[in-house]
């Protein structure tokens, strides 16, 4: 049976590969998606040297922010949807939230976010496939809600986001990230601190990585497939 410390390393090994065939040269982080996930892949994933993860449904992410909560090498991303009555939540316990998508969501999180904390990270989610079901704001919407955050004392902007349809075309597949990339440069030419751009999961990193990603989402590979 293949341990969860062999499955990173595949994945990091896939990254590198797929960095050396681009001759891509900047850093490809791992956020290693745990949502569903028990603590003890968890702890598996901390034990092989992991310390980015993923979480998109907010009661669990919080009890699981809350068991390692003396683990101060650990970054915590909220990835997915945010329901207005859980923003708090997010608010309080995260380190990371990749999907704010619409200025409502920003300014809780920015008068959420306790003052004792640093300022929460944020990416903007952007749906640029256009995919009715994908979350995100339209590319137009990026640089008036790229500005609003920067604005935000108790937020930081950090990059953008993406969850493209899912397709068998590559073409298209690259098409979008390329388009992402695109999008990312010209914002942080504004905003210098802009570092971060997350987009490929385990099923399109390699493509992703060929347009420019620098952070990958790997969850299935890492921990298997959801139950």
């Amino acid at each position: 049976m293949v341990t969860i410390a062999e499955r990173l390393d595949n994945a990091y090994g896939r990254i590198e590969k797929a960095k050396q065939n681009c001759q891509f040269s900047e850093t490809v982080q791992l956020l290693a998606v745990s949502k569903t996930k028990p603590i003890a892949d968890i702890e598996a994933a901390i034990a092989a040297g992991q310390t980015q993860f993923g979480e998109s449904y907010v009661q669990e992410a919080v009890d699981k922010v809350t068991y390692f909560k003396q683990n101060k090498a650990l970054e915590w991303h909220f990835i997915g949807p945010i329901q207005s009555n859980k923003s708090r939540l997010v608010a309080e316990n995260f380190h990371w939230v990749q999907s704010v998508d619409r200025e409502k969501i920003a300014r809780r999180l920015n008068e959420q976010r306790p003052t004792n904390l640093k300022p929460l990270k944020v990416l903007l989610q952007v749906n640029i496939s256009g995919d009715d079901n994908k979350s995100g704001c339209h590319p137009d919407e990026v640089d008036t809600l790229a500005q609003f955050i920067n604005d935000c004392r108790q937020l930081e902007l950090r990059g953008l986001m993406t969850i493209t349809e899912q397709t068998d075309d590559k073409q298209k597949q690259l098409q979008y990230f390329q388009q992402m990339r695109a999008c990312f440069d010209r914002l942080k030419d504004q905003y210098q601190q802009l570092d971060t751009l997350s987009m490929g999961m385990s099923g399109d990193l390699d493509t992703a990585i060929a347009a420019g990603s620098t952070m990958v989402r790997i969850g299935t590979d890492i921990f298997g497939k959801r139950q």
